[in-house]
Formats: structure tokens, C-alpha cells, sequence
């Protein structure tokens, strides 16, 4: 605040010499102030530079920070969500293959009691007699063919 007063006052000074100062020398010490103006002017709007420069790189540090934490916040949720899915799909499996293998078990054991036929106990295409397969009426029995086998 001191040095604010004390250049006000070398301000005043500094014009009421100018006011009254021959003509060459007051040109002299306007060039001389304008010079002095722009460097002061130059160095202040450096150093403000410098300041919101500095200030941005405080925000955008702790901004990174804070959203490296969310990061990995968001990172750890998304894991446990994933390892809850997993085991939910894990039992559920599991399950499926109970109920699988239990099936199985009745179909294995439904064939011996209800004589359910599986496809290889099918008859194919093979086992179908065909029309030089059948017995003619020369190959079929008669009553004196059946008394001469048995006596």
C-alpha cells in the first residue's frame, strides 16, 4: 500500500516538472517516461501472464489429480460389477449342467424301463426287406414239410 502512495506522488511531481520544464527538455523526459511506460507496462503484463499461467497449471494439476481418482474409482466398481456377473454366470452354468446331467440320467434310464428306442436302435434303410428278400410260395412251409421235420 506504501508503494502504491509513493508513486502516486512521484507521479504528480513527475508532471508538475514536465508542466513547467523548457520545451526540448520537456520532450526529452516525455520520450524518456513513454519508454519508461513501456517497460513497466511490458514487464507488468508479463508477470500477470506468469501468475494466470501458474494458476491454470495449479487448476489443471489438481483437476488431473482428481480425475485420476474418479479413474480409478470408476475402475474398481466396474471390476466388482464384472466379478459379480462372472460368479452369477458361473452358478448358473453350474445349474445348467446339473439339470443336463439329470436329464441324461432319465432318458438312460427311461430307455430300460419304457423301452424308448434310441436312433441306433432304429431300424435303417438296411434292414428293410426288399422285394427278392421275401420268401416266395415255393419257400413257405407246408403241412407235410412240418411232419417230416418233427418225426
Amino acid at each position: 500500500m506504501a508503494k502504491h502512495k509513493i508513486e502516486k506522488a512521484a507521479l504528480k511531481a513527475g508532471k508538475k516538472l514536465v508542466r513547467f520544464a523548457p520545451s526540448p527538455l520537456r520532450k526529452k523526459i516525455k520520450k524518456k517516461i513513454i519508454e519508461e511506460a513501456k517497460e513497466k507496462f511490458a514487464d507488468h503484463v508479463e508477470e500477470e501472464m506468469q501468475e494466470k499461467g501458474e494458476q491454470v497449471s495449479e487448476k489443471l494439476e489438481s483437476k488431473t489429480e482428481k480425475n485420476a481418482e474418479k479413474l480409478h474409482e470408476k475402475a474398481e466398481e466396474a471390476k466388482e460389477k464384472l466379478q459379480d456377473v462372472l460368479l452369477n454366470v458361473k452358478d448358473k452354468l453350474g445349474k445348467v449342467k446339473e439339470a443336463g446331467e439329470e436329464f441324461q440320467k432319465k432318458v438312460s434310464s427311461s430307455d430300460e424301463k419304457d423301452k424308448i428306442k434310441s436312433c441306433q436302435q432304429i431300424k435303417g434303410v438296411h434292414d428293410i426287406k426288399s422285394s427278392t428278400t421275401i420268401k416266395s410260395y415255393k419257400n413257405i412251409k407246408t403241412s407235410k414239410d412240418i411232419k417230416k421235420q418233427s418225426s
